[in-house]
């Protein structure tokens, strides 16, 4: 008889006639911080895996995916890039994203859950491959709302990388017009927020629409996008919203110019990708048009 690998497993209860299940080789953490819980995994098929309240982050073999999806869109369609923004992103990964652009003069992150910064230096080095260490980076643990109020600065790129806006989310109170009014007010002309918008899927699509619809509210050009991210088995959106710039639009010449300045080389986004993260099926499209409810 071939011998049988007997493994605990980690299950992703996505909704509640879904699951999602990994294969545990090693648990290095598990626990609460003062916000969430947190796991970090390694699993058969992804890798390392971090998990906060249950819900699947990033995964070792394709969080470039979602990062790269989330930061260059956004990034390539700008023409100030000097101070980038990022609400969340505890990991580093989307901090280590923008830092590959020379042209960045500062980054400045912020993140509530401290713990989470510090779990993710110790076990996932990867994510974020040394950008807590360059002196373009300003990381705040702090509360993102309170910074949106109280910081002068302005950006010409804000990065939302935060939970999705579900009720029991720490993330719900920063989904909402005043919030919105102070993220465009950080914002330079011309300037980009981009965010990650929950899922795409035909099933579980209607976050995202109320979203994207909130949203339409106060910016003139708002482009959802989405690619399939494997470890979370799901297709996973994003929004890009400007009053100057329409991202979905973005050429390929100045994309492919944008990528070649790029320290290191980009493993899933060029020219072509953004064309087809923007091409989005007529399921989508039809849900994105529907009247429904809005975020106040």
């Amino acid at each position: 008889m071939p011998k049988t690998e007997h493994y605990q497993w980690y299950t992703e209860r996505f909704a509640p006639t879904e699951i999602h299940a990994h294969a545990i080789e090693e648990t290095y953490f598990a626990g609460r911080t003062a916000f969430q819980a947190v796991a970090v995994l390694r699993t058969a098929v992804f890798g390392k895996l971090l998990v906060l309240d249950g819900d699947t982050q990033s995964s070792q073999a394709d969080e470039k995916i979602y990062h790269e999806s989330l930061v260059h869109p956004a990034l390539a369609s700008v023409d100030d890039r000097r101070d980038v923004l990022i609400l969340g992103g505890g990991e580093g990964a989307t901090l280590r994203e923008v830092l590959r652009d020379p042209s960045v003069a500062r980054c400045t992150m912020v993140d509530i859950d401290g713990e989470v910064v510090e779990l993710a230096k110790r076990y996932l080095p990867e994510w974020s491959d040394g950008a807590f260490d360059d002196p373009r980076a300003r990381v705040i643990i702090g509360d993102a709302l309170r910074f949106l109020k109280d910081d002068g600065g302005r950006y010409g790129v804000v990065i939302s990388d935060l939970t999705e806006p579900l009720p029991d989310s720490p993330s719900f109170p920063l989904f909402n017009g005043e919030v919105f009014r102070d993220i465009k007010a950080r914002l330079t002309p011309g300037g980009v927020y981009v965010l990650q918008a929950s899922t795409a899927g035909f099933h579980n699509l209607s976050l995202h629409a109320k979203m994207a619809r909130s949203l339409r509210a106060h910016f003139r050009h708002v482009s959802s996008f989405y690619t399939h991210v494997p470890a979370f088995d799901n297709d996973w959106a994003f929004i890009a919203c400007s009053d100057a710039v329409d991202v979905a639009a973005t050429g390929a010449e100045r994309i492919d110019a944008y990528v070649r300045t790029l320290r290191g080389e980009n493993w899933f986004y060029d020219a072509q990708t953004h064309r087809r993260l923007f091409a989005l099926p007529l399921y989508v499209r039809r849900a994105l048009a529907k009247d429904g409810d809005l975020f106040a």
